[in-house]
């Protein structure tokens, strides 16, 4: 793909919070690109800044939180020098997110009818009539039934699978060129999650839209992504082509997620997974170093200085100085 085809670009990406005990360095130097068509999943354990990530790309942040970022262009436009109100005719329309938990995204007090139809009108300058019609028609493509009936019910007349698809159907209702996806189905039973899952690759796949999937869970990120962004403690530990970091990963963090999964075939019924000893280090203060040294087996006294990153021809970069995990070009 030619750098046309970059829908959204972003380097160096910090989010501090100012506190009592000090400043809290939730995102820390978040680099990378999304591609029109492409899936990127942002992967990591809870609080390692997926979410504050994908807030801060979607400028939501919350108000005691301050954003840094080095370069942020989304479709060549510099998203550092956009006023409030090219940001805001932007949000919602050419960029949209799915958040975690449908129950809560959504407003109580009004139908999903008004909900879908609100932004529409508001972006798109159309009628009521229109926007009706969009909303039915969006409502199908996730595969509610019924979809005109539906628009008159309230949020909590709904299963959790249903608000979910609305959900989707809002965040396309405007043919947005970036979806940025936050756990989409976490607080869904398994059978539902694979149909939600099933249908964001369908509909990526139809609308050519670029994507970026927050989760942490493997399985999910096997199947669907086509790029993977490792992340621990704020920052991107390790980056690739999805079937080349499961095939060869670098970072010993990367390595011990690959562990913590059953593999067909090869992990026995009953058998024991693998663990990472220790707990995610403290984000307030001062940070030096790779964050994730006092977990690993491979650390050294050089890991307390800063860590350069490394990579090869095939695209895969990663954080470490533990020679024996480069591959060379």
């Amino acid at each position: 793909m030619d750098d046309k085809d970059t829908v959204l670009s972003i380097q160096g990406l910090r989010v501090d919070f100012h506190g009592a005990a000090g400043i809290l360095h939730a995102v820390r130097g978040v680099s990378f690109d999304v591609k029109r068509g492409q899936t990127l999943c942002l992967v990591g354990e809870s609080g390692c800044g997926k979410s504050m990530t994908s807030l801060a790309l979607m400028g939501l942040l919350p108000k005691q939180a301050q954003r840094h970022v080095e370069r942020y262009t989304f479709q060549g436009t510099d998203m550092r020098a956009a006023g409030k109100g090219q940001i805001n005719a932007l949000r919602g329309n050419k960029m949209a997110m799915i958040f975690q938990e449908p129950m809560t995204a959504l407003n109580p007090a009004y139908t999903i009818g008004d909900q879908l139809m609100e932004h529409y009108i508001l972006h798109r300058k159309a009628s009521p009539a229109q926007a009706r019609e969009r909303a039915v028609e969006l409502l199908e493509k996730v595969g509610i039934a019924s979809a005109g009936r539906r628009l008159n019910q309230y949020p909590h007349q709904l299963s959790g699978g249903l608000r979910q698809r609305v959900m989707i159907a809002m965040a396309l209702m405007c043919g947005p060129e970036l979806l940025i996806a936050d756990e989409p189905s976490t607080a869904l039973d398994v059978t539902i999650q694979a149909q939600i899952l099933r249908l964001l690759a369908d509909l990526q796949a139809e609308l050519g839209i670029a994507m970026i999937l927050i989760t942490h869970d493997l399985g999910i990120v096997a199947r669907i992504a086509d790029r993977v962004a490792i992340m621990y403690a704020g920052e991107i530990v390790e980056e690739g082509d999805a079937v080349q970091l499961f095939k060869e990963p670098h970072h010993p963090y990367t390595q011990g997620l690959m562990r913590c999964i059953p593999i067909p075939g090869r992990t026995a019924p009953g058998g024991k997974l693998g663990t990472i000893p220790g707990v995610v280090p403290s984000l307030v203060g001062p940070l030096q170093g790779c964050a994730f040294r006092e977990r690993c087996s491979y650390a050294q006294t050089a890991c307390a200085e800063a860590i350069p990153l490394r990579g090869h021809s095939g695209g895969q970069r990663w954080r470490c100085i533990h020679e024996t995990l480069e591959v060379t070009a």
